[in-house]
């Protein structure tokens, strides 16, 4: 009776430390949450969702896109910090992610996340309207140093806006910014010649350059864009060094099982790799990726260190 005892209490306490592996080894076992922190139908939101469906394809659990837009992201953002780091919450952050801390006042910080992939890129174009007389970046200088030029943004503190204020600064012009809410009423002004130029992404300003209403000088990506082979880089025009671009990122609560988070790498890494991805993305303007946490740690600081010189640089401010 003893020796049966010891064998059924040896037993069971084998199970018990066995149970939290086998609990961990079936994730996921229901629907996981992406928060995207913009729009529905916007290009984060189109990326989240090819990506996501590849993903949940991989998984074998639905992935469910919640989207909750709102200032710059952050609203949405600051949610995905506050959720149970259960592995069933994640949340797509932009390039804006490294900006915000230097802009705004925020409820979480990068301690209460924990990076998963790098999933895209989004390079950015420089467009200008048909009236000013230049057909590459340098005679562009030239005309700015005594002409005034303006360029557009969707917003302050946006890509675009400290894309444009870096060129302005390395390119030794004063240039004015104009903030705007949204792309179509860039687009209206820019072919109407009220606002000078912008740096945005291919999608939609590139079907009027083709057509001759407007001009693209220059992509801000290292290397040219894939159909557009015509368009030099920033560096390629005598720019050495300048490579700036947009990008789509995966994040997780702080306290995530780090088993899960490189599951979840390991399969985006993968899924950028699947030619349908990579069709949709390029028709979007993105360029796949897929990176290890440490790749995309990485990437957060050496963006958030660039972006906090510009906007300390240039004086910007939201206020």
């Amino acid at each position: 009776m003893k020796k049966t005892g010891t064998y059924l209490f040896i037993t069971s306490m084998l199970a018990a430390l066995a149970a939290p592996v086998t609990a961990q080894a079936a994730w996921p076992e229901k629907p996981i949450t992406v928060i995207v922190p913009y729009t529905p139908g916007g290009a984060t939101d189109t990326v989240s969702r090819v990506i996501m469906q590849k993903l949940s394809e991989r998984l074998k659990q639905p992935i469910v896109i919640e989207n909750k837009p709102g200032a710059n992201g952050t609203i949405g953002t600051g949610q995905a910090a506050r959720a149970k780091p259960d592995g069933y919450t994640f949340v797509t952050v932009l390039a804006a992610h490294s900006i915000n801390p230097h802009l705004y006042k925020l409820s979480y910080s990068d301690d209460d996340f924990v990076p998963v992939s790098h999933m895209a890129d989004l390079p950015l174009f420089l467009f200008i309207n048909n009236s000013i007389p230049a057909n590459n970046l340098k005679e562009l200088v030239e005309y700015g140093k005594t002409n005034r030029l303006t360029y557009a943004s969707s917003g302050i503190g946006s890509s675009a806006h400290l894309t444009g204020a870096h060129f302005a600064q390395v390119a030794g012009i004063q240039m004015t910014h104009v903030p705007y809410k949204g792309s179509a009423p860039i687009l209206s002004d820019l072919l109407a010649g009220r606002v000078s130029m912008v740096f945005d992404p291919i999608l939609v300003p590139m079907a009027y350059a083709k057509q001759g209403k407007l001009k693209a000088l220059a992509i801000t990506s290292a290397k040219r864009w894939e159909d557009e082979q015509n368009i030099p880089t920033m560096q390629e025009a005598g720019y050495k060094g300048f490579i700036m671009k947009s990008w789509a990122s995966l994040m997780a609560p702080k306290g995530t099982p780090q088993e899960i988070v490189d599951t979840m790498s390991k399969n985006l890494i993968e899924v950028a790799k699947d030619p349908e991805v990579k069709e949709k993305f390029k028709a979007a303007g993105f360029v796949p990726v897929g990176s290890t946490p440490a790749e995309l740690a990485q990437l957060i600081k050496s963006d958030s260190s660039f972006y906090e010189k510009i906007i300390k640089e240039n004086d910007i401010s939201v206020n």
